[in-house]
């Protein structure tokens, strides 16, 4: 694809009126990372402004969350008036790079900003390869989001950078944000259908909406002439920037693995849940704590590699175990290929809760809750009372220890379910290594109640 930024440009009534007929649900940054926001965001920019129009956004309002952020841009921006009687490429560069300095400063004033110097209508995809391996290299790149130009946008250095911001976080498993600029001008909801179809938007508050208006009116060089002489006029017209003055921005996303899947993928036990004497003694304690002999239908939450889940099954005449590894959802669905009453799935915890396949009378939360955000395990613990049945057992089992890089420990984790009306606790085995709690609907009957020795 090629084009002039002088040719007619897509109308936005057209984008608008696919954005209406479009399905889907908001990008959800945090379904990247295991339910958190990155450490990281490094924010590729090919041009000066490209940072803006694309992502500008998303940069402000994850710095405003406490994300370190990195605003990389590879070229000056001095080819962008070719013919310009009044600034020479030097000037020009020196402008532009002073505008994307103005603009970073409204979007994420903490953001570190840095400058390539590569050509500008000239990058190469090893040069740019080259620039993102060094800034993955220099932190945990599973824990970095890096956004870039679409790979398939038409402007030949934004093309070379997606190419490579591809290739680059393939290699490094970093999930990519691409996001085009150029597609709305050149492109059609109709002759883009399939691509488009990969499209994620992600809306923006009012606030983040303001900030990238604000920052992109920074950008003077592109947005207004240079002055009134042949060879000065504006770059980005009006209709053009129409395109972004939009209540969301669009990425095509490439997830990379998650922290789960790398720990699966490199080792088939990360845990060691099958050989340790210590996994194996609490697994046996779980089971026993339980207060009825056998459930209807249980639900699992975080199986790993199925060790407990096949203890579950030998008390549940069905059980649906969820975790968000496809290593651990395969391996989990071997150990239990022998039982058509019990099936591992793919999903991640509050999205994907399986509302439809409740209500059930044991759900089994171990070792998981501190994996997910305060905001997170509220809803969570909301979804689990909705999905027990009237008579319905909650079992928690958490490591004591402090939990490197998450918000919650298990200690959190008990506390916010002991916090909940609907709920109360059975039993409580507590250790130096563990804890160990059944709950149960008020009011609790012990279990020798039940049996009528009471």
């Amino acid at each position: 694809m090629s084009f002039a930024h002088d040719d007619d440009s897509t109308p936005e009534s057209h984008w608008r009126t696919w954005e209406q007929d479009r399905s889907g649900a908001d990008l959800q940054i945090e379904a990247l990372f295991d339910g958190r926001l990155p450490s990281r965001f490094i924010l590729l920019a090919a041009h000066p402004d490209d940072e803006t129009l694309g992502a500008g956004g998303l940069l402000a309002r994850l710095a405003r969350e406490g994300v370190r952020c990195d605003v990389v841009v590879l070229t000056d921006g001095e080819a962008s008036h070719p013919d310009s009687p009044t600034y020479s490429r030097t000037q020009l560069a020196e402008l532009r790079r002073t505008e994307v300095a103005n603009a970073v400063q409204v979007l994420a004033p903490a953001a570190a900003l840095s400058f390539e110097g590569l050509p500008d209508g000239g990058i190469t995809q090893e040069d740019a390869a080259a620039a993102l391996t060094r800034l993955l290299s220099e932190g945990e790149a599973p824990r970095t989001l890096v956004a870039a130009p679409w790979r398939h946008d038409g402007h030949t250095d934004h093309d070379a950078v997606g190419r490579a911001a591809a290739e680059v976080c393939e290699a490094h498993q970093a999930p990519l944000l691409e996001y085009p600029i150029w597609l709305w001008h050149w492109g059609t909801a109709e002759e883009q259908a399939d691509q488009l179809a990969d499209l994620s938007l992600r809306h923006l508050d009012s606030d983040d909406h303001t900030r990238k208006t604000s920052a992109l009116a920074t950008h003077v060089s592109q947005v207004a002439p240079l002055s009134a002489a042949p060879g000065d006029e504006v770059l980005l017209s009006a209709d053009f920037l129409e395109h972004f003055d939009r209540n969301y921005e669009a990425f095509f996303v490439s997830e990379g693995s998650s922290t789960f899947e790398r720990l699966h993928q490199d080792k088939a036990d990360p845990w060691e849940v099958a050989e340790r004497f210590y996994e194996r003694r609490k697994r046996s304690l779980t089971i026993a704590s339980l207060p009825r002999e056998r459930f209807c239908r249980t639900l699992e939450v975080g199986c790993s590699v199925g060790a407990l889940t096949r203890e579950l099954a030998t008390v549940s005449d069905n059980v649906l175990a969820l975790d968000t590894s496809e290593t651990a959802v395969r391996r989990t669905a071997e150990v239990l290929s022998t039982n058509d009453a019990a099936e591992a799935r793919l999903a991640t915890v509050p999205r994907d809760w399986p509302r439809e396949d409740g209500p059930f009378d044991l759900v089994v939360l171990s070792e998981t809750g501190y994996f997910l955000s305060s905001d997170q395990l509220d809803e969570v613990i909301a979804l689990i009372l909705a999905s027990l049945d009237e008579d319905g057992v909650l079992v928690l089992c958490h490591w004591r220890h402090p939990i490197e890089g998450w918000e919650l420990d298990g200690a959190d984790v008990h506390e916010r379910v002991r916090r909940v009306p609907g709920l109360t606790t059975l039993a409580l085995h507590t250790e130096e290594d563990f804890l160990l709690e059944v709950f149960v609907p008020p009011p609790a009957d012990s279990v020798a109640r039940r049996e009528g020795l009471l």
